[in-house]
């Protein structure tokens, strides 16, 4: 009998060891030909790197050493075996010196229908600067790609991951679900334009948390079909703020809803919590909002909804929004404004601002009196509000 049971427990192990435990096989850069020198192009070498991680059916690790590796424009695309891949990057992936090489590329680096990819540490040098001095001086430079790209994908982690100098939008998620990104450091120029740091549309459950964004446009921005968005401890500036919107760009448009901004820190930025669309025709909308314990330091629009957004007042539409924004929560936001108006709400006169509520706002102006500035806002306070509200 004792053997039997013996017997038993020795089958049950091994099958409890076969159903619990996963192999990761790891997939080293340099082993396909990848040069450490930043001088060889390397994207053959990541591109084969990456096939060979997506056809096994095993967890995969592709490993990126110390060093600095040359890339091309790449794109990771999906339906792998393995549901379980991650980049562990211990180097530098910058791009090719002359910006008319990813210039006219919509993406540098991009995941298309991907599902469980996890991008660990690793530093992404776009080289964007030669790209903006372009601009400021010409109109005919290319437009521009985004760094970092994903589209329709899901289960995403990025974890410790360092964007320098993007040429456009720094990370981008587009048709995504369920994405946790932390302890990400994003940096360039104030001046650098539409260098957005993190963009998300059409996208739900996602999770941007503890990191440092410091760029020319906005820190953070939301776009249309965003459901269950959550930003928390995120330092902002110099940089755009960080904006729902620009909404109302088409008739036909998703809504943003259930968005949770927390424990956020701008630091000198042109807007702090925004909200923004374009003055003509939309079924677009925004609900369900809440902007929560926001720290403002010489922000020039420390709280804005403006849906006459227009840029540089060029090609305004000239009509009024048809954006619906409703249900949007201020709480214990507090620091200082640049500008006297610190509490600006201008609203779509056919559809008015509702549920619009503040609650221990405690914002001022170092040299004169803030002001509040309401139009077409409906809602109510709670507590002490400094400047006083025009609700």
């Amino acid at each position: 009998m004792a053997k039997f049971s013996s017997l038993l427990y020795t089958l049950f192990f091994i099958i409890h060891v076969s159903h619990t435990s996963h192999a990761t096989i790891v997939y080293n850069v340099l082993n396909f030909g990848a040069k450490p020198d930043g001088i060889k192009d390397s994207t053959p070498a990541f591109r084969n790197a990456w096939s060979a991680a997506c056809a096994s059916s095993d967890s995969s690790t592709i490993n990126v050493p110390k060093g600095r590796y040359l890339l091309g424009s790449l794109a990771f695309k999906g339906n792998c075996k393995s549901s379980d891949i991650t980049f562990r990057i211990d180097g530098t992936l910058v791009a090719p010196a002359d910006y008319r090489v990813l210039g006219k590329a919509s993406n540098w680096l991009s995941f298309e229908g991907i599902s469980g990819v996890t991008i660990i540490g690793g530093a992404l040098d776009a080289k964007g600067s030669a790209l903006w001095a372009c601009k400021a001086a010409r109109t005919d430079c290319p437009k521009g790609a985004t760094t970092l790209s994903f589209t329709n994908s899901n289960n995403i982690r990025i974890n410790g991951l360092m964007s320098l100098n993007s040429q456009m939008f720094h990370i981008v998620f587009n048709g995504c679900q369920n994405v946790h990104v932390e302890r990400v450091k994003i940096i360039a120029a104030a001046n650098s334009p539409n260098t957005d740091g993190i963009h998300v549309q059409f996208s739900r459950n996602v999770t941007i948390m503890n990191s440092t964004i410091k760029t020319g446009d906005d820190c953070i921005s939301i776009g249309p079909g965003t459901k269950n968005l959550w930003i928390e401890r995120i330092t902002c500036g110099p940089g755009h703020g960080i904006s729902i919107g620009s909404l109302g760009k088409d008739m036909e448009e998703a809504g943003v809803q259930n968005v949770t901004v927390r424990k956020t820190i701008f630091i000198g930025t042109q807007n702090g919590l925004r909200i923004k669309s374009w003055a003509r025709h939309s079924n677009g909308f925004v609900q369900r909002v809440r902007f929560l314990g926001a720290v403002m330091r010489n922000v020039q629009n420390p709280i804005v909804i403006d849906q006459n957004y227009c840029p540089h007042n060029i090609n305004c539409p000239g009509q009024v929004s048809g954006v619906k924004i409703s249900d949007v929560l201020y709480h214990n936001i507090r620091g200082t404004s640049a500008t006297q108006i610190a509490i600006k709400f201008d609203c779509s006169a056919k559809n008015p601002c509702t549920g619009i509520r503040l609650e221990k706002v405690n914002l001022i102006c170092p040299n004169q009196v803030a002001q509040s500035f309401c139009t077409n806002a409906i809602g109510k306070t709670l507590g002490s509000i400094q400047p006083n509200s025009c609700l």
